[in-house]
């Protein structure tokens, strides 16, 4: 008995050291910038333009953390972002969360027509928003607060967009299970299809806070108050130092608010993985 013939047809794929190679590059452009704020801010100002830079600094210092500290109410600031930020990642899970189970599960009028008007509003700049929102919490006697900031914040199209796709992806047996059983629209979705969607709302709040925390531009147009200042707009005031070459001063804030983000990126990291490749797999 002959056996069967092997295939000699030559492969074209990237041998492995080509394709390490091309990601430690791309990491390295990626990085690069992080490394030489994190350096820069590590030096004494005397030492920010050495040519050629240097990644570790000579003799590290902490001096212009301590300067940060001193020009800048950190602590203030840092506590209207977490404030704003956390409230803002718990509406978009919350509203997410019921825009997509009802475009996903329940049948009324013109579902495709409106969820179509949420989509297309992904593809509207906030610039040309800002105007019309500033005007209502005008009305409302909400500018210049931080509700000002967080209430606008709330309705997300990519979330009810994310979460549609969960709920669609879920088995309608479920459902139906429970409504036998007695439940109701609402008991069925909070008992049943949430827990399980736990992934896709986990994606919501991480993507919603890392957005926000860094969001400058809102900010900047609704408070005009140092006390309502987040931490991306109180920094600005460090953009002084550069006059005086100062330029640790300004990439040590740079640091410090970068640290919040991360470390909620680091931790929801796994859930982030998986909640987007469940959802890719969904229809």
């Amino acid at each position: 008995m002959s056996s069967a013939p092997t295939s000699t047809r030559p492969r074209h794929g990237l041998a492995p050291w080509a394709r390490i190679t091309g990601l430690l590059v791309c990491a390295l452009l990626t990085l690069g910038p992080v490394i030489w704020t994190v350096s820069t801010s590590l030096r004494a100002p005397a030492e920010s333009f050495d040519l050629p830079p240097q990644v570790i600094p000579t003799e590290p210092t902490a001096d212009a953390y301590r300067q940060v500290f001193d020009q800048v109410d950190v602590w203030m600031l840092a506590l209207n972002s977490t404030l704003v930020t956390g409230l803002i990642a718990a509406g978009q899970m919350l509203t997410a969360g019921l825009a997509g189970y009802a475009f996903a599960r329940l049948e009324f009028r013109f579902k495709r027509t409106l969820f179509a008007v949420v989509l297309a509003t992904m593809m509207v700049p906030l610039q040309v928003t800002i105007v019309p929102v500033f005007l209502v919490l005008k009305e409302m006697s909400l500018t210049d607060t931080l509700l000002g900031l967080i209430i606008p914040a709330f309705p997300t199209a990519f979330g009810t967009f994310l979460m549609r796709q969960y709920f669609l992806g879920m088995p309608r047996d479920l459902g139906e299970a429970a409504m036998i059983d007695g439940a109701g629209p609402w008991r069925i979705f909070r008992s049943v299809y949430a827990p399980l969607a736990a992934p896709g709302l986990a994606i919501v709040g991480v993507l919603a806070f890392n957005y926000h925390w860094n969001e400058f531009f809102r900010p900047l147009i609704l408070e005009t108050s140092t006390e309502n200042h987040t931490l991306p707009l109180g920094l600005v005031s460090l953009q002084g130092n550069l006059g005086t070459g100062s330029i640790s001063v300004v990439l040590a804030g740079v640091v410090l608010s970068m640290i919040p983000a991360i470390a909620v990126f680091v931790v929801g990291q796994r859930p982030l993985r998986e909640g987007i490749t469940s959802a890719g797999v969904n229809r």
